[in-house]
């Protein structure tokens, strides 16, 4: 893909405070922002990602709006020992990890705990991919332009395992697009993907939701009706 055009686009907000009023209205601007970039007239086409669950409901939006394919991955969170919410990682549903070695040393994490919490994350993975997906459906990325899309990334971990598994897939090019994330963490995701699209990038960053008027949870069953109507369930 030619990403100049979307550089400048993105770039004029970047770093700005920037409040979305729910998902919907993140998800056209992700989409007006990529707009002059994807291209599907080139054989294979762009194929929109959607991370569950809030990014899938913007991965949705995204593919709509652009005329891309559509589908979804499901990475899971490795939480650390004593706060579930602390990524010191992410798992893919093959093994594909991303182990955040800083926060693993600094916590002193064992590594036979960070083996028992990617068994834990590969089953839920498993659970929500039967809930979500057709068994035995098989993704059609090789040689197409991938976007991940989620509605939001803060430590990356989840971003940066799922972009490792897309890449063993052999697509032609991975982005990795959301709405908000902070600078440190657009500047990790960089070293995982050809590009990196972030409508704003704060340095003075919490939580996702602090930049969502509406951020209420996304159900799985508003998952499994987008996949429903995708075809994809």
């Amino acid at each position: 893909m030619d990403w100049s055009m979307l550089k400048n686009c993105a770039g004029r907000i970047y770093g700005a405070v920037v409040r979305f009023r729910n998902r919907a209205d993140a998800g056209n601007a992700l989409a007006e922002a990529l707009a002059p970039a994807v291209r599907n007239k080139k054989e294979g086409g762009t194929l929109i990602l959607g991370i569950p669950r809030g990014g899938v409901v913007l991965a949705d939006i995204v593919a709509g709006k652009l005329g891309a394919g559509f589908d979804i991955v499901i990475p899971r969170k490795l939480g650390a020992p004593g706060n579930e919410e602390l990524a010191i990682g992410a798992v893919m549903a093959d093994g594909t990890d991303y182990v955040n070695r800083y926060v693993v040393i600094a916590l002193r994490v064992k590594q036979e705990y960070i083996e028992r919490e990617k068994e834990k994350q590969v089953a839920e993975i498993a659970r929500r991919q039967s809930k979500y997906r057709k068994a035995g459906l098989p993704y059609d990325i090789r040689g197409r332009d991938v976007v991940l899309v989620d509605d939001g990334v803060a430590t990356g971990a989840t971003a940066i395992a799922a972009a490792r598994w897309i890449k063993k897939q052999q697509p032609s090019s991975l982005t990795i697009a959301a709405p908000v994330a902070p600078a440190q963490t657009v500047e990790a995701l960089k070293h995982e993907a050809d590009s990196v699209v972030v409508l704003a990038a704060p340095a003075d960053f919490g939580a996702v939701g602090e930049f969502y008027e509406d951020f209420a949870p996304v159900t799985d069953e508003h998952v499994m009706a987008i996949m429903l109507r995708r075809a994809l369930l």
